[in-house]
């Protein structure tokens, strides 16, 4: 039996993940994701286990449509985001909340930095990830990412967080 990985190297995962997004390298953050995995934002200040199909969510994406919206997001056509962004993730107080040796729930909390046009946006919160540790590539089966804001104003969800 293969041991489940200590806590750092879920923190190098993560720490991983969010440079990935802050570099912009949208295709190869997408490639963290195993087939079948889910992508999902509930609105601010929803409850954290709220249900796509019943509640509003920013992003409800299923493994297809995370994969359509970087391929959107990568194009200069994506005019939310041409010129890109500028983020910086900040990930803090990961722990590994269940632990088997194939895969394990895992939380952090975190803060993203967004600036364009001349104004920063702040948006704060935790996740909630699946990963498959089980293989050579750790994969994403599903990540959450709850806002503790109670609301958006003024800023916007066009990026991935």
């Amino acid at each position: 039996m293969i041991s489940p990985p200590t806590r750092a190297e879920v923190e190098d995962f993560l720490y991983a993940e969010a440079s990935l997004l802050d570099e912009w390298r949208l295709s190869e953050w997408f490639a963290l994701f195993a087939e079948g995995a889910v992508y999902q934002a509930p609105t601010a200040g929803a409850p954290e286990d709220d249900d796509p199909t019943k509640s509003l969510f920013y992003i409800a994406d299923d493994y297809v449509r995370l994969r359509e919206r970087v391929g959107r997001l990568n194009k200069k056509e994506a005019h939310a985001e041409y010129p890109r962004s500028r983020v910086r993730h900040m990930i803090s107080n990961v722990r590994v909340t269940a632990a088997r040796a194939d895969g394990g729930d895992v939380t952090c909390n975190f803060v993203v930095y967004r600036s364009k046009n001349g104004k920063v946006d702040t948006y704060f919160g935790h996740s909630l990830y699946v990963i498959d540790w089980s293989g050579a590539a750790w994969k994403i089966t599903s990540k959450r990412v709850v806002l503790d804001m109670d609301t958006l104003y003024p800023g916007k969800l066009s990026i991935v967080i």
